[in-house]
């Protein structure tokens, strides 16, 4: 039996997917399975013990001949597909995989997720629901062993705290301050925990910024795969950051989070989770730029106990 799998992204959609995606491996324990995504999400992909291959979407617009018939090549020749996406691009990919048996929300699937109110529902629980009504009921927590176990090129400090002062680049309203993500690290070095700074390398002016504050802080901007923040955020006593990829990485290893939302999203929606379901500590303020560090370091310390 041949199985497709389509999940396209972004970095935190795709982490929500790791439960799914566990699931259809189990249930599916003899079929050679296909994940369909795009570059950024390959490489995790193929660390994973979920695929035997993983097909890329170069995402073609429709005046690309050549694209569109790649694919439609990468589409074709299996026996179920389960989109985990379920997009409207997504969906269009139905027809032009040659309809075959479907999950997802493509009009005349097979298999569809047919709850109205889907798109109230998190991430997490939309999946699970979309999985049962093909038949997969069966959902335990995905082993997450292989990812942890990243080798990890740096050496960190004994005690410290993942800092995530990123977001989408398109998204700025999900970015607390980076003046207030300084004053945190300041507070969190003075009581013994070093604060580590993951992102890429767009983010790396927040990060001197925050070692201007605090020169014991770590930068690791731009210095890390996705694999590895992963191992990374494993070893932390907490990560503390927006609403962004890193975070649902950090959340899924079981590390103890901090999530910072604005407005722009909507954590009964998007929140990271962790293992089980486990919700993060949220804070919300509609303008982040209103939340004070002095709060979050109160959660810091109820996460972390202290006195």
């Amino acid at each position: 039996m041949r199985v497709l799998v389509i999940k396209l992204g972004a970095l935190g959609d795709f982490v929500q997917a790791f439960g799914p995606f566990a699931a259809i491996r189990a249930h599916h324990s003899t079929a050679r399975i296909a994940l369909l995504t795009t570059p950024p999400f390959a490489d995790l992909a193929r660390r994973s013990p979920w695929f035997d291959e993983i097909r890329i979407d170069r995402r073609p617009a429709v005046w690309n001949l050549p694209g569109l018939i790649a694919l439609v090549r990468r589409l074709r020749g299996f026996d179920i597909v389960y989109d985990l996406q379920t997009s409207t691009r997504s969906s269009r990919y139905f027809p032009l995989a040659g309809k075959p048996a479907w999950s997802g929300i493509a009009r005349g699937a097979s298999l569809p997720h047919s709850n109205p109110q889907r798109d109230l529902m998190h991430t997490r629980e939309r999946q699970r629901e979309q999985l049962e009504m093909a038949t997969i009921s069966a959902q335990p927590a995905p082993d997450l062993s292989w990812l942890t176990a990243t080798p990890i090129a740096f050496d960190l400090p004994r005690n410290f705290a993942l800092l995530v002062p990123g977001a989408a680049p398109h998204r700025p309203a999900k970015r607390w301050p980076a003046q207030h993500f300084a004053r945190l690290a300041s507070e969190l070095d003075r009581r013994g925990l070093t604060p580590v700074i993951i992102g890429t390398e767009a983010e790396s002016p927040i990060a001197r910024q925050i070692r201007a504050a605090c020169a014991n802080a770590v930068d690791l901007t731009g210095r890390t795969g996705i694999a590895e923040i992963a191992a990374i955020a494993a070893k932390a006593m907490l990560a503390v950051g927006n609403d962004t990829g890193p975070m649902h990485l950090a959340a899924a290893v079981g590390c103890p989070c901090i999530v910072l939302f604005s407005a722009d999203s909507d954590p009964a929606l998007t929140s990271p989770r962790g293992p089980g379901g486990v919700w993060p500590t949220i804070l919300r303020e509609d303008d982040l730029a209103d939340l004070p560090p002095s709060r979050v370091l109160d959660r810091v310390a109820d996460v972390l106990a202290w006195a």
